[in-house]
C-alpha cells in the first residue's frame, strides 16, 4: 500500500521578494520557497504543496504579521479567481517586479548584451482597463467551503465566470469583475439570471451536454459593445429567446453574434460567427485612425496602453518616410497603419484570414494606400522568395504570440537583413530566446517594458535592434 506523504507546514517564514509568474519567494534552510499571494515583508505560515531537490512551493495558511506594503484586495473573488493575483502588492512594486522580470529574462538568464533598460511605461488605469473578456458557463461551478453541496439545487450549482486555476471543469461564478467597464458585469448577470429562469441549460464540460457554453464581451472607448454568445448545439428557439432578451435590455450592444460550437474546445477561431442583430463590427480609434474589430479580430486588450506600446514601437523604428516596413503578426493591421505615415510602404502578414480582411478594410477606410496585407502561416508566407518579390524591408516590426517566432522566420529576417528590427513581445522569456538568434547579426540598442495588465505578472516588452556594421 502506498504511503501517504507527510504534510509539511513551515512557520514564521519571512517573504523576501517578488518572483517569477506572480509568486513570491523566501528561503528555508537554504532552499528556495515559492509562495502564492504573498508580499515582501510578510511573515507567514506556509503549507508546502510541492517539494523538489532545489525548491519548494506552497500557499499561505496564516499571515502571522502582514507586510507594511500589503494592501487589502479590492475584489471579493481574489485568491480563487486565477486573475489579478497581485492585488495585495502596491502598483509601484508591481512595476518594479515587471522591470526586474525583463532584466532577468534578457540579461541574467538570456545573457544578452543590452543597454540600460528604460523605465517601464505604467498604466494610468489599474482597474476596468480591458476591452475584451471571455466568460464560461458551467453546470459545475466552484463550491465554497461554507456551502453544503448536497443542499444546492441544480440551478444553484450553475455558474458564469472564469475557470479556476488547476481545475479545467470548475468555473468561479463572478458577481463583479474589475477588469472591464460596464455594461460588462450587467450583461453577464442578466444572461445568467435569464437563462436560469427560462430553463436554458449551462454546459457540462465533462459530460458534453448543455446549451450555453461561453461568451465574449468586447467594448470600445466610445461605449460600443459587441457580444458573442457560444452555444453547444443549435436550439433555435432558446437561442433566439435569449438573444432577443439581451438585445432589448442592452441597447449599447451594437453588434450581437452567436456561435454554435460542438467541438471539444472553446476556441471560435475556426467557427462561423453568425451576426444576429446590429453591425458586423465595432470600431476603435487611435491618432485619428479607425480600426474595425470583428468577432475574431485581435486587438490589444488594453486600449489606452496599446497606444503607448505602439508609440514606443514607432519611436524605436526611427522611420524617416523612405523605408519599406514589414509588420509581422499584424493582426488587424494596427501597427502597420500606425507607422504607415512615416514609411514609403508597409507589408503586414497575419495568420488569421478574418483579421487580414479587417486590416484591408481599415486601411481603405483610413485612406491609407501604402499598406499591403497577406494571410497565412508566418513561416510559410515569409520566405526568401516573398522578400525578393515584395522588396527587401528596411525595418521589420514583429509582435508574435507568446510562443515567439519560428526559427525559419528568424532565418528569413536575418537573410533579408533589414537595417532595424523592433520586437514587441508579451513574453520576455521567448523574446530572449529569439533575440539570441537575431543577435548573430544585430545589436540590441534599446529596451522598454510596457505594463498592459496591472495586478498580474504579465508584461509587454519592446526591443530595438540595429544591424551590425
Amino acid at each position: 500500500m502506498a504511503r501517504k506523504k507527510q504534510e509539511i507546514i513551515l512557520e514564521n517564514i519571512e517573504i523576501e521578494a517578488v518572483a517569477a509568474e506572480g509568486k513570491a519567494l523566501a528561503h528555508v534552510d537554504g532552499t528556495v520557497l515559492f509562495v502564492q499571494f504573498a508580499v515582501p515583508g510578510d511573515i507567514v505560515d506556509v503549507k508546502v504543496t510541492k517539494k523538489k531537490k532545489n525548491y519548494m512551493e506552497g500557499f499561505i495558511l496564516r499571515i502571522v504579521k502582514p507586510s507594511e506594503h500589503r494592501l487589502e484586495p479590492f475584489c471579493k473573488h481574489f485568491g480563487i479567481c486565477g486573475g489579478c493575483k497581485w492585488q495585495p502588492l502596491p502598483y509601484s512594486m508591481q512595476l518594479q517586479a515587471k522591470q526586474q522580470q525583463v532584466y532577468d529574462q534578457l540579461v541574467r538568464i538570456g545573457h544578452l548584451t543590452v543597454p540600460e533598460i528604460m523605465p517601464i511605461v505604467p498604466s494610468e488605469k489599474t482597474t476596468y482597463y480591458r476591452n475584451k473578456l471571455e466568460f464560461t458557463f458551467s453546470q459545475r461551478r466552484w463550491i465554497f467551503e461554507n456551502e453544503d453541496p448536497d443542499s444546492l439545487t441544480a440551478a444553484e450549482r450553475c455558474g458564469l465566470g472564469f475557470h479556476v486555476g488547476r481545475f479545467f471543469d470548475k468555473v468561479l461564478d463572478i458577481e463583479h469583475c474589475y477588469l472591464q467597464k460596464e455594461p460588462s458585469n450587467s450583461i453577464r448577470l442578466f444572461i445568467k439570471e435569464f437563462a436560469l429562469s427560462h430553463d436554458i441549460s449551462f454546459f457540462n464540460i465533462r459530460e458534453h451536454c448543455g446549451l450555453l457554453r461561453n461568451m465574449f464581451v468586447r467594448t470600445t472607448a466610445k461605449g460600443e459593445v459587441m457580444l458573442i454568445i457560444c452555444f453547444y448545439y443549435n436550439d433555435k428557439q432558446a437561442i433566439e429567446l435569449l438573444l432577443d432578451a439581451v438585445s432589448e435590455r442592452f441597447p449599447q450592444i451594437v453588434s450581437l453574434y452567436y456561435v454554435v460550437n460542438s467541438k471539444a474546445n472553446d476556441s471560435i477561431s475556426d467557427q462561423e460567427c453568425i451576426l444576429y442583430k446590429g453591425e458586423e463590427a465595432i470600431y476603435e480609434e487611435m491618432e485619428g485612425l479607425k480600426f474595425k474589430i470583428g468577432p475574431k479580430s485581435f486587438y490589444q486588450t488594453n486600449t489606452e496602453q496599446a497606444y503607448k506600446l505602439y508609440c514606443v514601437a514607432r519611436e524605436f523604428a526611427a522611420l524617416s518616410g523612405n523605408e519599406v516596413v514589414y509588420d509581422l503578426y499584424t493582426g488587424t493591421g494596427t501597427i502597420a497603419q500606425f507607422v504607415s505615415a512615416k514609411a514609403s510602404k508597409v507589408i503586414g502578414i497575419e495568420y488569421v484570414p478574418e483579421a487580414i480582411e479587417d486590416a484591408v478594410v481599415n486601411a481603405r477606410n483610413n485612406g491609407i494606400t501604402n499598406c499591403e496585407f497577406f494571410a497565412g502561416d508566418m513561416k510559410d508566407i515569409l520566405t526568401d522568395d516573398f522578400v525578393s518579390e515584395h522588396t527587401r524591408p528596411d525595418v521589420v516590426i514583429l509582435d508574435p504570440p507568446r510562443a515567439g517566432i519560428h526559427p525559419d522566420v528568424a532565418n528569413v529576417i536575418l537573410n533579408a537583413a533589414p537595417d532595424r528590427i523592433v520586437y514587441v513581445s508579451c513574453n520576455p522569456a521567448s523574446q530572449a530566446r529569439d533575440l539570441e538568434l537575431l543577435c548573430r547579426d544585430y545589436d540590441i540598442t534599446a529596451v522598454r517594458p510596457v505594463d498592459m495588465f496591472p495586478h498580474t505578472h504579465h508584461v509587454e516588452n519592446v526591443v530595438a535592434l540595429s544591424r551590425k556594421a
